[in-house]
C-alpha cells in the first residue's frame, strides 16, 4: 500500500450503537491528536440493522465523554459488501460478530477481517463484552478495552503504513 493512501478501519458490533461508536470515535481523537487524522479514515457499522440511523446509545456517548471524547455526530448503520473492499481493516468486538462478518465477507478479503482486541495481546482477552444490558460499569469496562487496543491499533498502522 502506497505511503500516500489513506488507510480505512471499520470497526463492528452488533447494533453499532455501543461498542463499535465508542471504539470509532476513540480512535479517531487519538488519531487527531497523533496528527493522523488526514491520514486514517475511520467508521463503525453493525452487523444488524436494529438501529440504523440511530445516534450511539447514551451510556456510551456518556462514557465518552468523561473521557473527552463525542460520539454525537454518529449514526448507526449495517456492514455493507461493499466495506469489504473499501476497508483495510474491519474489526470485530466480539466472536459472534467476527462470524457474521465472515459468513459475508469474500473470501478474498477475509484477511482485513480480524478481532479488535487482537491489538491488545497483553490483555489476555479475545472480546469487548456487549454492555448494552448492563450499568455503567460495564461501559467504562468497553472504554479500558477499547483503549488498550486502541493503542495496539495505532502502533500498527504506523508501523505498517505511514
Amino acid at each position: 500500500m502506497a505511503s500516500k493512501e489513506k488507510i480505512k478501519v471499520l470497526f463492528i458490533c452488533m447494533g453499532n450503537i455501543c461498542r463499535s461508536p465508542l471504539a470509532h470515535g476513540l480512535f479517531l481523537h487519538r488519531l487527531q491528536e497523533a496528527g493522523l487524522g488526514a491520514r486514517v479514515e475511520v467508521d463503525s457499522a453493525g452487523t444488524h440493522a436494529y438501529h440504523v440511523g440511530e445516534p450511539p446509545d447514551r451510556r456510551s456517548q456518556e462514557t465518552a465523554r468523561r473521557h473527552g471524547v463525542d460520539l454525537s455526530g454518529q449514526r448507526a448503520r449495517r456492514v455493507e459488501q461493499e466495506d469489504f473492499h473499501e476497508y483495510d481493516y474491519l474489526l470485530a468486538m466480539d466472536r459472534d460478530n467476527l462470524a457474521n462478518l465472515h459468513a459475508i465477507c469474500p473470501e478474498a478479503l477475509r484477511h482485513k477481517v480480524r478481532l479488535f482486541m487482537e491489538f491488545a495481546p497483553e490483555l489476555n482477552t479475545q472480546e469487548v463484552p456487549d454492555p448494552y444490558y448492563g450499568g455503567p460499569a460495564g461501559f467504562e469496562r468497553v472504554f479500558d478495552l477499547v483503549e488498550a487496543a486502541t493503542q495496539g491499533l495505532l502502533s500498527e498502522i504506523q508501523t505498517r503504513h505511514l
